[in-house]
């Protein structure tokens, strides 16, 4: 049996139309038929169980393009025998949405039928727009499917997704990629099989590659070659990896700038740079730069990083991420990203401490867990007489008079006088700093107990 991805919808004659694109010419008609997404499909798992039992709860389908959430929601409403609408949250709004619940509500009392409304990029709606769904999923008037290539955590309201179930859709991989594209070449009624095409092995292998998981990609790139290898030679029309790379020009990369694969790559990127591993960083700097992401966004990573990751074991860090920064605002794209690329090498390299960020979260975890202490009068200015009657600023020692440029005096409230926030590690610079920080702690132990003993003598 043929085994494809992609689904007939409710019109199974309409998919064998030659005008139609290949993909969707390629759609499965059955569950069985769909590949490439057995931990829903095969028997025994959540879907077809739900399917074949006729309990179809409303479902979110989140995955990237091309891995069949529309053809699935087809094949569902079909199997079901379902009255099934689609409509894309790009081109509809509350209007269309009210038309679809009058047209449910007339199936369910006039036919006793289910209707199944798919909406095809759900997270475009608003919140309004979802709202309006909420009473006729809950009264059973509408089941809804949803797809979306976004997080449903982030781009879907807490009440429907309470009421659905969410699942996951894998990317195909090479294997079941090449496996699509060869049922399209060889299937007469729906594909390619009668235009007499040879294929080269690394041709499959590189339309493959450049889909990136998505079947609906390779299938266009499939189609798109085959026409470009009639026209070169129309006797015996071979798809060479020429011919290929010449029906796809450029890889499109698979990235959203603001959903959950833009903090994929961020935290990829700002993980390998953590890790020292500069080849790791700049391949996921290049994946997000080349997609298209804000040169800019990623400078203000690196910023925040020297400050997080490397802090005071390369003061220079700072300074340098600043500077790939103004680099790039003075000469743009493309020249600009190798400033970026020569920043994110360094800050790879360079030595590693969190210890900035340790200390100002030890602070920021004091400052809101304990009593905001008023600040030390000897360490308050005395601008006016009142003032200074009040005490303000009477004990206070100025460092610049002391030899070693360290008075005895503490400038914490006295209820957190022993904190010690900053503790440096042995890290290049950091090291020496922690060794500059042990002699000033030494120097005011001793001045502490100088001035107990001068006290007590006092006394």
């Amino acid at each position: 049996m043929d085994r494809v991805l992609f689904g007939a919808g409710e019109n199974r004659m309409a998919a064998s139309d030659p005008a139609k694109p290949l993909a969707d010419r390629m759609r499965p008609r059955t569950l069985s038929d769909v590949l490439g997404q057995d931990h829903l499909l095969s028997q025994g798992k959540f879907l077809r169980e739900a399917v074949h039992s006729d309990e179809i709860p409303s479902m979110i389908f989140w995955g990237p393009p091309g891995v069949g959430k529309t053809t699935i929601a087809h094949i569902i409403a079909e199997e079901s025998d379902s009255h099934f609408v689609a409509i894309s949250a790009v081109l509809s709004g509350v209007k269309e949405v009210k038309q679809v619940i009058k047209e449910a509500g007339y199936q369910r009392s006039a036919f006793r039928r289910r209707t199944i409304l798919f909406v095809d990029e759900i997270h475009r709606f608003n919140k309004a727009q979802q709202d309006a769904f909420l009473p006729h999923v809950e009264d059973g008037t509408l089941t809804l499917i949803g797809a979306t290539t976004e997080n449903p955590s982030f781009e879907v309201i807490a009440p429907l997704l309470s009421r659905s179930r969410v699942l996951v859709l894998h990317p195909l991989n090479d294997e079941q990629i090449q496996q699509i594209l060869q049922v399209a070449l060889t299937n007469r009624e729906r594909g390619l099989g009668s235009w007499s095409l040879s294929v080269e092995d690394k041709a499959l292998e590189q339309i493959a590659l450049f889909a990136n998981g998505d079947a609906r990609s390779a299938l266009n790139t499939l189609e798109v070659a085959a026409r470009l290898a009639r026209r070169l030679e129309s006797e015996h029309p071979t798809i060479t990896l020429a011919v290929v790379e010449e029906s796809v020009q450029k890889k499109a990369l698979l990235y959203d700038k603001s959903g959950e694969e833009h903090f994929n790559l961020i935290s990829a990127f700002h993980k390998s740079m953590r890790n020292s591993d500069a080849d790791a960083a700049l391949y996921w700097m290049a994946r997000m730069l080349e997609a298209g992401e804000d040169p800019l966004y990623v400078a203000r990573r690196m910023v925040r990083f020297a400050s997080e990751d490397v802090g005071l074991a390369d003061p220079h860090a700072l300074g340098y991420a600043m500077d790939a920064m103004r680099a790039f605002h003075f000469i743009g794209l493309p020249e600009g990203k190798l400033a970026l690329a020569q920043v994110a090498i360094y800050l790879s390299l360079a030595p590693k401490s969190n210890a900035v960020y340790q200390a100002y979260s030890r602070v920021r975890e004091d400052v809101e867990n304990t009593r905001n202490e008023p600040v030390p009068l000897h360490i308050r200015n005395a601008p006016t007489t009142l003032m200074k009657e009040f005490g303000y600023s009477e004990g206070y020692k100025c460092a610049h008079s002391e030899a070693d440029r360290i008075a005895d005096m503490s400038c914490l409230p006295p209820n957190l006088e022993d904190r010690s926030y900053y503790q440096p590690t042995n890290q290049n610079f950091e090291k020496r700093l922690g060794e500059r920080l042990r002699e000033i702690r030494e120097i005011r132990v001793r001045k502490r107990a100088e001035a107990e003993r001068n006290n007590e003598a006092d006394e």
